[in-house]
Parts: structure tokens; C-alpha cells; sequence
């Protein structure tokens, strides 16, 4: 006696909840945010040991490499 109502509630409500969701968009787009992550924009987040990008430029003279990479191999053991 009371399952019954009590379902009927809960498929009503499934059915308002999935006809707002489509009003508002939602089922719009559903390949673009997976593509999105792929177009990553934030390089200067990117550590400078870590880029595979890099080109020497005059930014980088041999005396700040040799001083930060003796730093950064003691901070970070090389990977495997």
C-alpha cells in the first residue's frame, strides 16, 4: 500500500529532475568538456624541468642553469 505511491513519487520526480536538465542545457554539450581538457592553456604553471618544450633563449645563461640544476637535482632525484 505505501510502496506503490512512494515510487510513483519517485518516478515523477526522476522525470521533473531529467526535463529540467535538458530545459537548462545540461545534455547540450556533451563532447566539449572532455575535449577542452586536452587544449591545457596554463604553460607558466609548468616547472621548467618538467617542459618538454623548452628552447634555450637569452633568459637562460649558464650560470643560472648550473646554479639551479645543482639545486634541483639535490631537491629532485631524477626519474626512472
Amino acid at each position: 500500500m505505501i510502496l506503490v505511491p512512494l515510487v510513483l513519487i519517485v518516478v515523477a520526480l526522476g522525470i521533473v529532475l531529467f526535463s529540467w536538465a535538458v530545459k537548462n542545457g545540461q545534455y547540450d554539450d556533451l563532447e566539449g568538456p572532455a575535449h577542452r581538457i586536452l587544449y591545457d592553456d596554463d604553460k607558466d604553471m609548468i616547472p621548467d624541468e618538467a617542459r618538454t618544450d623548452r628552447q634555450p633563449g637569452p633568459a637562460a645563461d649558464e650560470s643560472d642553469t648550473s646554479a639551479s640544476g645543482s639545486e634541483s637535482e639535490q631537491d629532485h632525484p631524477p626519474r626512472q
